[in-house]
């Protein structure tokens, strides 16, 4: 639950045998609705997952639920991160679980799940301020999160899911630049651990109940921005894709990787084609934001592969579409036609897109977007040669 930036392996002496919610005797309670509502969530089966979640508590534990309907909500962010309007509504439901799990370990303080689910609650507290880069509050609650998935693992060291956010702690603690460490001092956080880290969250990718796809997703940026083993990160998110071939974030993620890393564009090509025709088939959760999203992916593809002809279309059928959503699909389409005008050596045309670009930019500016087309007006690229 700590992972943005979560299969389930059998486990039948963790099953419960009566819907009354009872302690196992290692692990979690009633641990296999949870992982149904979690692999829906993956899924990006969102309102799906909180009908199972419904029914998961009892025999669950209802913090558990709460918390697991937290991370829930959060996803359902990640297809369009910039947009901001569900922000206050999963504030409170996270801070909701929050407040459970804290009742919970007050009523049973040496229950292990208990402290994992409170670390749970506040990772995911962790996962909206960082993306919202509130650094300093997700900081504090950083310090909140090892102390209870450590005090969880010390109650019982086989929870194999409580390893993961412990070792994300671990993990970005030591790599932390020298200014954040300072800080770090200053808040009297506990220390971090590179190597140690990766071992933990490997952990709950071989021992974990809930938390595998999760760790696979947070193991793939690792492994991509600070690792530099794009390879592994491939690795890990195409089978990510593979196994949630509904959910969108996980084609986007696929085709960065690709295209941005691997330098592969006619992979990334490939996945963003096979999106749009999931999506056009009616298999992609999200279909009229998916649907933008692989077009846009396409038409930067093609370009990059000297098809400005294919690019163009892909671009105006976005502007056909008329999209309110991904956030800034209009403003992005219009810098992108700019891009290919200007590969094409169109120089007027292009500078008439970038200006409709910034027209049609939200005043926000999440992408910063006005840095970016400001640069493109004032560059005057070489037409690209195409062979």
């Amino acid at each position: 639950m700590i992972g943005h930036p979560w299969r389930v392996g059998a486990a039948t002496s963790l099953l419960i045998l009566s819907l009354a919610p009872r302690v196992s005797a290692a692990g979690l309670t009633s641990p296999e609705p949870l992982v149904k509502a979690y692999e829906l969530t993956l899924e990006a089966r969102f309102d799906e997952a909180e009908r199972q979640l419904k029914s998961s508590c009892p025999p669950a534990p209802q913090p558990a639920c709460d918390v697991i309907g937290a991370v829930n909500d959060y996803w359902r962010l990640l297809p369009n991160p910039e947009d901001t309007s569900r922000d206050t509504a999963l504030l409170g439901r996270i801070n909701a679980a929050i407040a459970s799990t804290e009742a919970w370990v007050a009523r049973e303080p040496k229950r292990a799940e208990a402290w994992f689910y409170l670390g749970g609650a506040y990772g995911t507290r962790v996962l909206l301020r960082g993306l919202r880069g509130q650094y300093l509050s997700a900081a504090r609650d950083g310090k909140r999160i090892h102390d209870s998935l450590q005090l969880a693992i010390s109650l019982d060291p086989s929870l194999g899911d409580a390893y993961f956010g412990l070792g994300l702690y671990h993990y970005y603690a030591a790599i932390a630049p020298r200014a954040a460490r300072i800080l770090s001092m200053l808040m009297f956080l506990p220390g971090g651990d590179r190597a140690g880290g990766l071992k933990e969250m490997e952990q709950t990718r071989s021992r974990g109940l809930l938390l595998r796809g999760e760790a696979d997703y947070q193991l793939h940026l690792i492994y991509l921005w600070y690792e530099r083993q794009h390879l592994t990160a491939l690795r890990l998110i195409e089978g990510l894709r593979t196994q949630y071939p509904t959910n969108p974030v996980f084609y986007l993620r696929l085709a960065e990787v690709q295209g941005n890393y691997v330098r592969n564009h006619q992979w990334a090509l490939q996945t963003y084609r096979s999106m749009l025709d999931a999506t056009r088939a009616g298999r992609m959760a999200m279909p009229a934001l998916s649907e933008v999203d692989a077009r846009l992916g396409l038409a930067q593809e093609m370009d990059a592969l000297c098809d400005s002809a294919g690019a163009m279309e892909q671009l105006n059928a976005v502007i056909a579409l008329n999209p309110t959503a991904p956030y800034a699909a209009l403003a992005r389409t219009h810098y992108q036609i700019g891009i290919v005008h200007d590969h094409a050596g169109r120089r007027a045309n292009a500078i008439a897109s970038y200006q409709r670009a910034i027209a049609m930019n939200p005043r926000d500016d999440r992408l910063r977007m006005r840095e970016k087309i400001r640069a493109a007006i004032a560059r005057a690229p070489a037409p690209r040669v195409c062979r």
